[in-house]
């Protein structure tokens, strides 16, 4: 019902730049909330940036003032533009989207399928 399509990660070297971008498409009622998240091997998935309806962004501390999140509501895509990367960024992202489908009774979390980062010394 609702996908999530995610692109933009890659290799790079340490102190470069990369740009994610996701879009969200499907039977979408609501979109209230869009978000990044990031898992290395063995590691629990953990919060990198979120951004909500109304513009309120949230950032890990890891990535405050590297990172920026923003988002196209009327194209339901997010983007995470990560500059001045460094080897612990390294991991797969995961764009998430709080969503109420059409029809549905609530809101609820949907993934996309990960873009793997690699930050290279």
């Amino acid at each position: 019902q609702v996908q999530l399509v995610e692109s933009g990660g890659g290799l790079v070297q340490a102190g470069g730049s990369l740009r994610l971008s996701c879009t969200v498409s499907g039977s979408i009622e609501s979109l209230n909330a869009m978000g990044w998240y990031r898992q290395e091997p063995g590691k629990q998935r953990e919060l990198v940036a979120t951004i909500i309806s109304g513009g309120h962004t949230n950032y890990a501390d890891s990535v405050k003032g590297r990172f920026t999140i923003s988002s196209d509501n009327a194209k339901n895509t997010v983007y995470l533009q990560m500059n001045s990367l460094k080897p612990e960024d390294t991991a797969v992202y995961y764009c998430n989207a709080y969503v109420k489908t059409s029809g549905g009774y609530r809101f609820r979390d949907y993934w996309g399928q990960g873009t793997q980062v690699t930050v290279s010394t």
